[in-house]
């Protein structure tokens, strides 16, 4: 099982999360980027439908896989501030 953690930083005139160095919206306080940062973490945890997905790799060749929407990863909020 893969590992995400949100970070709470500062950032763009206020506070916002990351996730391996990709920024979420800016908010106006520290809380709110906490509590969306939760709430991101919570809803990418929610199994979802398992699904074929179709996908092309950098030679050319098309593959088929199946998605287990069982297949989420731990996730945790490591607040910066």
């Amino acid at each position: 099982m893969s590992h995400v953690t949100y970070k709470i930083v500062q950032h763009d005139g206020g506070w916002a999360y990351t996730v391996d160095g990709v920024f979420s919206e800016a908010f106006p306080t520290h809380a709110a980027a906490l509590a969306a940062a939760r709430n991101a973490a919570t809803e990418q945890r929610v199994p979802g439908r398992t699904e074929a997905i179709e996908y092309e790799t950098a030679d050319g060749k098309w593959h088929t896989e199946t998605a287990a929407g069982s297949d989420r990863p731990d996730t945790d909020v490591e607040d910066q501030a």
